[in-house]
């Protein structure tokens, strides 16, 4: 174990997962090791870019930066916006995963949406290998996230699995090392903070920022009436008058702001269940559905899923790491995973 935590440090393995909102790296031997936002701040002089932070310090940022300063999310929808700035990003969370400037060209495995283009495809490789890996191996969300919530992926019975991040929704049924049917939806966490900004804007007159609604959505948002409905006071700029101002916000309405998001989950999870084989569907009749990412922590919305679907509906133990956990156990146990592998 010594001689594992020594190579995890100063070896050549990785397991990443590339979030839109988060990124997570897990070094062979030594687990999880990181966990940052999936923000840059840069600043752009013509054609050169410069990065001045990465990760939590560049959050601090958002929203906070001169003109000359901008801090900005390289991924979105699950995919690469900006792709020098992504490979930059990649390689400064290699550096702080192995606590080192230089890193020991070696395998890296990344996750990727399940409906992945194959040009998307090669960008993220080309990003990794930019980084200063050797080897980059690819493994699509919703199956690293079945394999990190326990689900038995190579077996001939169907699992379903709903991995709600934060620029996309894979929802997807497993079976003997494949999807079987899937969709991705491009409604997730961040499309969860615009409506909310878009409905305190509307309803209150009130402009905030993402870092305000994503607050908001952890803090009272919901799926399902509550038994104690929440509120929260929060800070904005008055549109009317152009000054701060101080609101209060109730739980009632964010799950008015959310509806017709959640409406889009419900609507995905029936269209994969219409396209799953029934020898599968008996198998997730007996066995349910199961929900990761963060958007699971959501109050509520594994009992408004059930109550859609007429099937029981559970929350992954631990949801936020559900993928990065299933990347680290492919790498940690490659030779008996590497079928899952694109």
């Amino acid at each position: 174990m010594v001689f594992g935590k020594f190579f995890g440090m100063f070896g050549a393995d990785l397991a990443i997962d590339l979030g839109t909102a988060n990124t997570l790296v897990h070094v062979r031997g030594c687990g999880v090791v990181l966990n940052e936002p999936s923000v840059v701040a840069i600043t752009r002089d013509g054609y050169q870019t410069k990065v001045l932070a990465v990760g939590k310090d560049a959050k601090e940022m958002l929203g906070k930066t001169p003109g000359n300063i901008v801090a900005i999310r390289p991924m979105r929808d699950g995919v690469i916006a900006d792709f020098t700035v992504t490979e930059a990003m990649i390689k400064a969370f290699i550096t702080k995963a192995t606590k080192k400037s230089f890193f020991i060209r070696g395998r890296l495995i990344i996750s990727v949406p399940a409906e992945i283009t194959s040009i998307e495809q090669k960008a993220v490789r080309e990003a990794a290998l930019g980084s200063g890996v050797r080897e980059v191996h690819l493994i699509e969300q919703p199956m690293a996230a079945a394999v990190g919530a326990g689900l038995p992926v190579r077996d001939a019975r169907g699992s379903m699995i709903i991995d709600i991040g934060g620029g996309t929704t894979d929802v997807a049924v497993i079976s003997l090392n494949g999807i079987v049917a899937s969709q991705t939806l491009r409604v997730a966490g961040d499309k969860l903070d615009e409506a909310i900004v878009n409905f305190v804007r509307k309803r209150h007159n009130i402009l905030i920022g993402e870092r305000t609604a994503e607050l908001i959505k952890i803090k009272i948002g919901s799926a399902v009436p509550l038994e104690e409905e929440l509120r929260i006071d929060v800070k904005g700029r008055d549109l009317i008058t152009g000054v701060p101002q101080s609101i209060s916000v109730t739980s009632v309405e964010i799950r008015e702001a959310l509806h017709d998001s959640f409406k889009q989950f419900v609507a995905c999870t029936k269209s994969v269940l219409e396209h799953t084989p029934p020898e599968l569907s008996a198998d997730i009749i007996d066995r349910g559905i199961v929900l990761c990412g963060g958007g699971a922590q959501i109050k509520g919305l594994d009992k408004l899923l059930s109550e859609q679907t007429g099937l029981p509906v559970y929350v992954a133990e631990n949801p936020l790491h559900a993928v990065v956990d299933g990347v680290g156990q492919v790498l940690e146990n490659i030779d008996t995973y590497r079928g899952l592998l694109i």
